[in-house]
């Protein structure tokens, strides 16, 4: 199972931190991606942290003002979002890479569990 929280209402250049909660499996062993869908487009890969050696991955949209993160010890991963754009606005996702010690992937289809989502607001 994996949990989000975090989202809300900011302005344009202010910050926000999700967090993601996972449990019921081995949660070392996974990479956890972050996805994120605004309302009539395609969901996409926001960024990704893999498993074994810890790895990061951002999208080009948010590379420099995202960072993502993830504590092994409390099954959680974060994602810090800095500098935000009212294009960031969406419903932001984390998910379980399916591979176990697979690595990153920014495609949705191979990632096997998904958070419910939270919603990010971005007024300009």
């Amino acid at each position: 199972q994996l949990v989000e929280s975090g989202g809300g209402l900011v302005q344009a250049g202010g910050s926000l931190r999700l967090s993601c909660a996972a449990s019921g499996f081995t949660f070392d062993d996974y990479a956890i991606g972050w996805f994120r869908q605004a309302p009539g487009k395609e969901r996409e890969g926001v960024s990704c942290v893999s498993s074994s050696d810890g790895r990061t991955h951002y999208a080009v949209s948010v590379e420099g003002r995202f960072a993502v993160s993830r504590d092994n010890a409390k099954n959680a991963v974060y994602l810090q979002m800095n500098s935000l754009k009212p294009e960031d606005t969406a419903v932001y996702y984390c998910a379980r890479f399916a591979l176990r010690w697979g690595q990153c992937s920014s495609r949705a289809f191979e990632y096997d569990a998904w958070g419910q989502g939270t919603q990010v607001t971005v007024s300009s």
